[in-house]
């Protein structure tokens, strides 16, 4: 008698919200799949914003698959994070070893800020045979360009992703280098973020946005009036642009930094 050889495993990154946004081979996956592992903030309360993408875009009759959901406590607590991606592998193991096909479904893409990052890393050290396929998704990063009408990038043009907690200290080194610069997660940091960009005459080119694409996204490009609450889904966009327009002939001084107003200032909710 021969074992069972694994099932087959997919990361599926599921956008930022709109459920329009679903890929078609992010649904085909999923409502083929025989286990959707979905992740969690509170235990045994299912409030996965991944599945309600997911559900959102596909009927929950028309999911064939056993729902497994997994707990990921909203911490930074590396022994508290540690065992529950421990466990998550664990998990999804159990359900590969009998030969099944999950999906673990992730917000935004798999390979970009994602807990599954560290689930893979857990998986590689249980089974470093194991080839799961990733399946890239919409991330914040391109949908809040989307919203701002603000090109990402052009041309010569560089951009740059930090995490706001620390990209505020290197920031006088990202000005001079990048011409657009996306700072993740950066609720709680708006007042000092605000305060830096002053600092360096570029608070008319910075432009807030929570909850891109949903029907709670929200728009503020005084950052000053950003409410003092903090949203989880939350994304500053600087755009600098020294190197803008070079396609069209324009050189542009890279030596300089421009401080010019990109949009009016302007609270935007979705309908």
């Amino acid at each position: 008698m021969t074992d069972t050889p694994l099932g087959k495993l997919y990361a599926v990154g599921v956008g930022t919200g709109d459920s329009e946004l679903l890929t078609l081979k992010a649904a085909r996956l999923i409502q083929t799949a025989d286990v959707i592992a979905i992740p969690e903030k509170n235990k045994g309360k299912a409030d996965s914003f991944a599945w309600e993408i997911v559900t959102g875009a596909i009927a929950e009759s028309d999911i064939l698959g056993e729902r497994c959901f997994l707990h990921f406590p909203m911490t930074r607590d590396a022994s508290v994070n540690v065992p529950a991606w421990q466990s998550a592998a664990t998990t999804i193991l159990q359900h590969l070893r009998l030969g099944k096909s999950v999906v673990f479904v992730t917000e935004g893409d798999p390979s970009v800020f994602s807990t599954w990052a560290y689930i893979q890393e857990e998986l590689s050290a249980l089974v470093p045979e194991l080839m799961p396929e990733i399946v890239p998704g919409i991330t914040s990063i391109t949908a809040v360009p989307a919203v701002t009408k603000i090109p990402l990038a052009d041309g010569r043009e560089r951009f740059c992703v930090v995490p706001t907690t620390y990209g505020i200290e290197c920031l006088d080194r990202l000005v001079a280098e990048f011409d657009t610069i996306m700072f993740i997660k950066a609720g709680r940091m708006i007042p000092a973020l605000s305060a830096k960009f002053k600092q360096l005459g570029l608070q008319n080119n910075a432009t807030y946005v929570s909850h891109a694409t949903t029907e709670q996204q929200e728009i503020y490009t005084n950052l000053d009036d950003v409410p003092e609450e903090h949203r989880y889904f939350s994304m500053v966009q600087l755009s600098i642009r020294n190197r803008s327009g070079v396609l069209r002939g324009k050189q542009g001084d890279l030596n300089s930094i421009p401080s010019q107003p990109v949009i009016s200032n302007e609270t935007v909710a979705l309908t």
